[in-house]
């Protein structure tokens, strides 16, 4: 049985989902201690367990742990079958957290899932939706992964409630390695919002074509007037595998939502790099499943450094991190 410390490095979720992912994949029983160790409220938060438990309903797995605050957990996966229905988080739980741990999974499945998820869309400390629909499965797709996701409402804390739909065809045989290179593609982006007035949205997408125009760089911002459970508004923009969201919150001016965004992702353009500081750690466990691959980013961060760790002990891959100016090359091969 393979034993991991929950409290290396990042010390999060981030372990938890690598993990279970690849312990369900690799078939390699697994003990993961310590889990979010030193949190403030630490072990298995709610949208933890559910995708523990979503993940153990995929592969059949025996599971010792299982339940609110643990902070030991026994694993042990026994096959891959599909994932049909729906997955009900509970709270506003990440809905795009909770599909990092269970997606590699279901790629490796022997048959093709259709699956709806409840929870939260547009959530702080996690990818917006529009984030993982137009980046994270943007790279996937040029992996060789067959993804299809959809929006059916929003999810906005504290009610959540949100609904995206999900066909996941089994696609490990076509992902292979990629090198991903950088692209000037032109700058999009999508601001939503929920039971706020309209001027609201229209402040923040135009605070952030402001101040990416004055960059030198025009984007096409589009307006989303939405359904939720919660008040809640927020933009993710991108260009190419390069992507910047924020959030709106009582007292935030709707003008520093936009700008925050758009200088988040200002920084990324300017940087040179192939991929955002974000999609780096969530492409690390797919890199290492097809064997290798490449990408340039500005900045290693703890993530990125603890996916790495967390997938060489259940895959035998090389990853070299070299500096060159003010970019990091990451490469993974066996």
């Amino acid at each position: 049985m393979l034993e991991l410390d929950g409290s290396y490095g990042e010390g999060g979720g981030q372990i938890l989902r690598t993990a279970i992912a690849l312990s369900a994949i690799t078939g390699q029983p697994l003990r993961l201690y310590n889990i979010r160790k030193g949190r403030r409220s630490e072990g298995l938060a709610p949208q933890h367990l559910k995708a523990v438990q979503t993940a153990a309903h995929i592969t059949d797995a025996r599971v010792d742990g299982l339940k609110l605050h643990s902070t030991e957990l026994f694993f042990h996966p026994t096959c891959i079958h599909p994932l049909n229905g729906e997955v009900d988080i509970g709270t506003a739980g990440s809905i795009t957290l909770l599909l990092q741990c269970i997606l590699p999974i279901l790629l490796h499945a022997p048959k093709s899932s259709s699956f709806t998820v409840r929870g939260g869309t547009d959530v702080e400390w996690s990818p917006s939706w529009d984030y993982f629909e137009h980046i994270t499965l943007a790279a996937l797709g040029q992996m060789g992964a067959s993804v299809e996701a959809g929006l059916l409402m929003r999810g906005y804390y504290p009610e959540g409630g949100g609904v995206v739909s999900m066909k996941v065809s089994p696609s490990h045989i076509h992902i292979s390695p990629r090198e991903f290179e950088r692209s000037d593609a032109p700058i999009a982006g999508n601001v939503h919002s929920f039971a706020l007035p309209s001027h609201v949205p229209e402040r923040i997408r135009d605070a952030a074509a402001t101040f990416l125009m004055q960059h030198g760089h025009p984007a096409h911002i589009a307006l989303e007037h939405t359904r939720a459970r919660s008040v809640g508004c927020g933009i993710t923009l991108w260009s190419g595998l390069l992507g910047a969201c924020a959030l709106g919150r009582r007292g935030l001016p709707a003008e520093r939502v936009g700008r925050m965004a758009a200088s988040q992702l200002l920084k990324e353009i300017k940087s040179g790099a192939s991929v955002d500081v974000h999609l780096a750690d969530q492409l690390i466990p797919y890199m290492a499943l097809s064997g290798g691959g490449e990408f340039v980013v500005r900045e290693i961060t703890e993530h990125t450094r603890t996916n790495v760790w967390t997938v060489q002990h259940f895959v035998d891959v090389e990853c070299t991190i070299e500096r060159t100016n003010e970019l990091y090359r990451v490469c993974m091969s066996t």
